[in-house]
């Protein structure tokens, strides 16, 4: 059986880019107040076109592009930058360029790791560009409640599985969640080397979930740090490819619940999963076009 690595204190961001524009600069200037400490920045690039990856590489001496070869989805570009990292580094960020910290923000995460021995990730609270907070801490979709979610949510936003999965009446308060939204997270190193980082089959969405699920598992808790702030813009880098990312994130969905209701017991509930969201997911896509 192989030790756990053992890791320094040092600290690095990886952010997942893919053509990120002006937002990338914001996230950089911002991230500045948001620690005290001394940061390393990996910008994982998946792809960009726009050149704004190149340019803060080369005006941030702490910034460091490194080309994943490709798109390889969110969870795969973010294992790719952590990889890039030598073991000094036992905290990093992972986080999309579409976001701005909040003064102090960075070291209120990481003063809460120092509060939470088991944490394995921790996330802070999300506002919207209009000040609404987004419900980035939830329970594990079960197979009800996660049923119940996807194919209500569109058509009765108030329904009570959505609710209960969102956590929408829980108390804004430090607290562990069954996972964390992943446009935001701080994690342990040890613990994300303790499930082997993000399961690269999720091109896009669900691989917070499945992740929050896996640290779970493996004995790490999900804290939600609502004392650190960020806002996060929003679909940036997927606002040119709507209609295939919605195709992604009920593909992402299907295989989150088909892959913890294996075998062929469950053969016939995972047909009628699969079939309930590709119905729900054209949908979807015929009502972007008609607006």
């Amino acid at each position: 059986m192989t030790e756990p690595r053992t890791y320094g204190d040092e600290i690095a961001v990886v952010i997942v880019t893919y053509s990120p524009g002006e937002t990338l600069q914001e996230f950089l200037r911002t991230l500045d107040d948001a620690t005290e400490r001394g940061v390393r920045v990996v910008l994982a690039d998946n792809g960009s076109t726009d050149g704004a990856p190149e340019r803060a590489a080369a005006e941030h001496d702490n910034v460091q592009l490194v080309p994943t070869g490709g798109n390889l989805g969110y969870g795969g570009g973010a294992n790719r930058g952590v990889a890039e990292l030598g073991g000094e580094y036992g905290w990093v960020v992972v986080a999309n360029a579409d976001l701005q910290w909040r003064p102090g923000s960075l070291d209120e995460l990481l003063a809460a790791a120092q509060r939470w021995p088991r944490g394995g990730a921790f996330g802070p609270l999300i506002r919207e560009p209009d000040g609404e907070i987004y419900p980035s801490a939830r329970l594990l979709p079960s197979l009800g409640r996660g049923t119940g979610h996807a194919l209500l949510s569109k058509v009765w936003a108030s329904n009570p599985f959505s609710r209960a999965y969102r956590q929408s009446e829980a108390a804004i308060t430090e607290r562990a969640a069954g996972w964390l939204s992943g446009s935001c997270l701080l994690l342990r190193r040890e613990a994300f080397d303790s499930v082997d980082g993000f399961d690269p089959r999720y091109f896009m969405y669900f691989e917070d979930v499945d992740l929050g699920d896996r640290l779970g598992r493996a004995g790490w808790l999900n804290v939600y740090v609502p004392s650190a702030e960020i806002m996060h813009i929003g679909g940036h880098a997927t606002s040119g490819s709507s209609e295939r990312m919605l195709h992604e994130h009920h593909r992402s969905a299907y295989r989150y619940l088909a892959d913890r209701h294996p075998g062929a017991a469950w053969a016939p509930l995972r047909a009628g999963l699969r079939a309930a969201l590709e119905v729900r997911a054209r949908a979807e896509v015929r009502a972007g076009r008609r607006n």
